[in-house]
């Protein structure tokens, strides 16, 4: 039962909890990128430059033996993949500058300082009494 017990609270522990919350949340958002890139990013970017799709870029050499694959150096693949994350970094830059936007805007509304209690300005009467003797 040593185990199981070990287990339970290494599991329920606050850290672990916040790190699954973290990861189920950090998939979704992941999603959420995915589709702004793949959905309203990209399809304007690939009119504006006419469709060019780089995936097709490749160097070819003859195959060794009769037979064989062609061996190919994708370069294009490897291209269109650093474009890819290129755009998927800017929208993740955009998003989270947008969300410090709004978090900076509640952080700058003032804060009331709440009205002292009733016992603090007895007291402070009090003082001001004794100070005045």
């Amino acid at each position: 039962m040593g185990f199981v017990k070990e287990f339970k609270e290494f599991a329920m522990r606050g850290n672990v909890v916040d790190m699954a919350v973290g990861i189920i949340i950090g998939a979704a958002f992941g999603k959420i990128v995915s589709s702004a890139v793949n959905d309203v990013i990209m399809p304007p970017i690939g009119y504006l430059i006419g469709g060019v799709d780089f995936t097709d870029l490749r160097i070819s050499f003859k195959a060794l033996r009769e037979g064989l694959d062609p061996v190919t150096i994708n370069y294009g693949v490897f291209l269109q993949t650093i474009l890819d994350f290129l755009i998927i970094a800017v929208v993740i830059f955009a998003m989270i500058k947008l969300i410090n936007r709004f978090k900076k805007s509640e952080e700058e509304k003032p804060v009331e300082e709440p009205a002292p209690s009733k016992e603090e300005v007895l007291l402070t009467e009090i003082r001001d009494i004794l100070k005045n003797k």
